[in-house]
């Protein structure tokens, strides 16, 4: 692993983990980190010696998101295209989550927003720090949302409660996450990375055919991500060429409220 990398890579006795390394940055997703993770992630499926997966953060986030830094960049270069990274990267990353044959577990520290929520939901499991926040945060820049949302929010809270975070945005706790079945166990902070470790470890060392299996089934019992992908592709193609996206996202970065249009 260089020293130049954005996210590290390790594997030790089967236990692979994969950490988000642009601490300075709240872990914001730009080309060079998606285009790392997904070559990780990649890296990962393709080892036959893996057992188990853990996806952590450094620092006091683990994920807010895409970087809107960058995404400005693209819009004033070239506004039809500023949204091909949901084809470029987002759904292939989400596409190779959802393929890995063995127990996925995220640890979620402090924020936990937009495509970093869409990233933690298509683990098998999340283990969250008490202080964890969680948020879908698109409509806040005119945009419907990617990453796989419209899929495992419904999913997962049924399609009243997913359609209310996503069009709202509200922000959500660790302890409604853990309520709601979004994450299967809340800890301290200061204990959440030995504890992820510790569960990541329990299940690298177990069954690993069963839990294949089990991954299996749980799949087939909510399928539909593909399709999903594929409309927000859409849906993120329009709307990012829309001009209350392209209002929001500069009031966004200036610290100010934007004021939409509707187009």
């Amino acid at each position: 692993m260089s020293t130049d990398d954005v996210v590290g890579l390790s594997v030790d006795a089967g236990l692979a983990t994969i950490t988000l390394r642009r601490a300075g940055a709240s872990n914001a997703l730009d080309r060079v980190v998606k285009e790392q993770l997904l070559a990780a992630v990649e890296k990962v499926a393709a080892d036959d010696g893996v057992r188990a997966l853990l996806l952590q953060a450094e620092g006091k986030n683990f994920c807010v998101g895409q970087d809107l830094a960058e995404h400005v960049a693209g819009l004033e270069a070239d506004a039809a295209h500023a949204m091909d990274t949901v084809a470029e990267h987002y759904n292939p990353l989400l596409r190779a989550l959802a393929g890995v044959r063995v127990p996925v577990v995220v640890a979620v520290g402090g924020a936990c927003v937009g495509a970093g929520l869409g990233i933690a939901l298509a683990a098998d499991i999340r283990i969250a720090g008490e202080g964890a926040k969680f948020a879908t945060a698109f409509t806040g820049i005119a945009l419907a949302g990617d990453s796989g949302l419209s899929h495992t929010l419904v999913q997962a809270l049924g399609a009243s409660r997913a359609t209310g975070l996503m069009m709202l945005g509200d922000r959500f706790t660790a302890a409604q996450a853990l309520d709601w079945g979004l994450v299967h166990r809340v800890v301290p902070d200061a204990e959440l990375g030995a504890a992820a470790t510790a569960l990541a470890r329990k299940l690298a060392d177990g069954p690993t055919a069963a839990y294949a299996q089990v991954k299996a089934l749980v799949s087939a019992a909510s399928s539909g991500l593909s399709e999903a992908l594929e409309r927000e592709r859409g849906a993120a193609e329009q709307l990012g060429r829309s001009k209350d996206h392209r209002s929001a996202v500069d009031a966004f970065l200036a610290k100010r409220t934007p004021a939409f249009e509707g187009h």
